[in-house]
């Protein structure tokens, strides 16, 4: 009957050390560790309007502006619960938003931001790593932290910062 032509298989179950350790043996061992994502940076051409649409149309929690004039750029942060969205808007003719404006006139995600427990040891293990660096030293971000930011063409397309927990 019916039984006989269904085939059972049996799910092969892995238990929790076994995916752990094949995981963790792709790691390699560094003297900084990679904390959690901390937020995502959206370049708006409009930070009265972005800001709205957060807070008015989603219902979300947002910060007051504030101004970071050794980054050039003004910034607005969204609280997720488990993360943040920043917003980021020119603050001068040479601000690098302004530039990545004029190429993205809509806006759009300028880069992500992780937190790291040894900024310094990361800047010297990812520089032994041909990783480049934008900047020689870390500057304060929005954060009041220390921030470096990795170039894009060596973290696959994408502006990386880091920023020390």
């Amino acid at each position: 009957g019916l039984l006989s032509r269904l085939q059972i298989s049996t799910p092969t179950v892995r238990t929790p050390s076994s995916s752990s350790k094949s995981f963790s043996q792709n790691i390699p061992s560094c003297l900084w560790k990679l904390g959690r994502l901390n937020h995502v940076a959206i370049a708006v051409p409009d930070l009265e309007k972005a800001q709205s649409f957060y807070k008015d149309v989603l219902g979300a929690q947002v910060s007051e502006t504030v101004a970071l004039p050794e980054h050039g750029v003004y910034t607005v942060f969204v609280e997720l619960g488990n993360t943040k969205l920043e917003l980021l808007h020119p603050l001068g003719e040479k601000s690098p938003i302004a530039s990545f404006l004029q190429k993205n006139k809509t806006g759009g995600m300028h880069h992500i931001c992780i937190e790291v427990d040894d900024i310094k040891a990361a800047m010297t293990e990812l520089k032994e790593k041909k990783i480049r660096i934008l900047s020689e030293e870390p500057k304060i971000g929005a954060h009041g932290k220390p921030v470096i930011f990795l170039h894009p063409k060596d973290c696959h397309g994408v502006l990386v910062e880091l920023e020390q927990a």
